[in-house]
């Protein structure tokens, strides 16, 4: 493959990586923002994947044309001096919030999977993420053009197990919810807000340091699509199993185990893959943040970072994602509409 095409792969990869994580990789935000509709949730995934699609994408071109350090200097442009500060304050809320989630996601993955002690899984993370962040962009795309790839060739499996088992009409049999309220139809624009008020953190960055604007279209274009398909194929196989597998914290997990124990093993391996490349996504961009207003070392700024999400994550992995996620989608719906709305600067 050409240099171009290379880079394709790895924009389309890292943005894909970074919006997969805890809560998406295992089920749990894909349950509480689609599945709970039952086919009106494949609808709604259509329009986040679109979502993914235009945004993520105009986002990147933006950070690029503007040459951002970090998204503070995406979030000024975007909001103005003043409403710019207080967007930085609550994207970095939401990105500390976003990293503790994470890091309970992987203790939840340890304890509820693999029956190992809860804090296993957040230290190992928080070790391994040190010795990444060392590495800077470079880790994190080292990273998320491993682990996505396996995560794209485990839905194909569950696709094809899931019309084996059941053909493809068990998929719309299951509904809990209402229609008449049509929340359906917000859920999808919430969720994309949520993911894109904490990829702004790895894309920005991204967008700035990638030098072929066609790349990073290419890249936000395939990455979208990538994200669509695992949305679709992750709420099609949970749909068949509802409403019993509600309530498990790592619901698709339950779905892949009747593949056998060595494929169950691979695929908690790639979930917790999916986390840890979100959780390096968020860390990165917390630190960038700070560092873009005080001089401090990254090794050390990233611990006291890792730190303060570790004392978070005690609150435990569902509880902090039904609060959290929700709470962080609504905040990201005004990044989302000014992304869509805010004239692009010239080349």
């Amino acid at each position: 493959m050409d240099k171009k095409t290379v880079s394709i792969l790895q924009i389309a990869a890292t943005y894909t990586g970074t919006v997969v994580g805890a809560g998406f990789a295992s089920g749990q935000s894909i349950m509480q923002f689609f599945t709970v509709y039952g086919a009106w949730g494949a609808v709604g995934i259509l329009i986040s994947t679109f979502l993914f699609m235009w945004i993520g994408t105009r986002m990147m071109v933006l950070a690029h044309r503007i040459k951002a350090f970090s998204y503070q200097e995406l979030n000024i442009y975007l909001f103005g001096s003043l409403f710019g500060k207080i967007a930085n304050a609550a994207t970095f809320a939401i990105l500390f919030g976003m990293t503790s989630v994470m890091l309970s996601g992987a203790g939840s993955i340890f304890e509820e999977q693999l029956h190992l002690p809860y804090q296993w899984g957040i230290v190992i993370s928080i070790v391994l993420c040190y010795l990444v962040m060392t590495k800077d962009m470079q880790g994190i795309l080292a990273v998320n053009s491993l682990v996505v790839p396996l995560m794209l060739f485990f839905m194909l499996l569950i696709a094809f197990q899931v019309v084996g088992d059941s053909g493809t009409a068990a998929s719309l049999r299951w509904q809990n919810l209402p229609l008449s309220d049509l929340t359906w139809l917000i859920s999808p624009f919430a969720y994309a807000a949520l993911n894109f008020a904490f990829v702004q953190a790895v894309i920005v960055p991204l967008g700035s340091e990638i030098q072929d604007e066609s790349a990073l279209k290419w890249g936000g274009f395939w990455g979208g699509v990538a994200l669509g398909f695992m949305l679709l194929i992750s709420h099609w196989a949970m749909n068949t199993k509802m409403p019993d597998i509600a309530s498990f914290d790592i619901p698709m997990a339950e779905i892949i185990r009747d593949l056998g124990g060595a494929v169950h093993i691979l695929f908690l391996l790639v979930i917790y893959g999916e986390i840890f490349t979100t959780i390096i996504g968020n860390v990165f961009g917390i630190a960038r943040q700070i560092q873009s207003l005080f001089v401090l070392p990254t090794k050390g700024l990233v611990l006291a970072i890792l730190l303060g999400s570790f004392l978070i994550s005690q609150f435990g992995y569902t509880p902090l994602l039904s609060y959290l996620y929700p709470l962080f989608g609504y905040l990201g719906m005004i990044l989302l509409l000014f992304l869509a709305f805010k004239r692009m600067p010239g080349h």
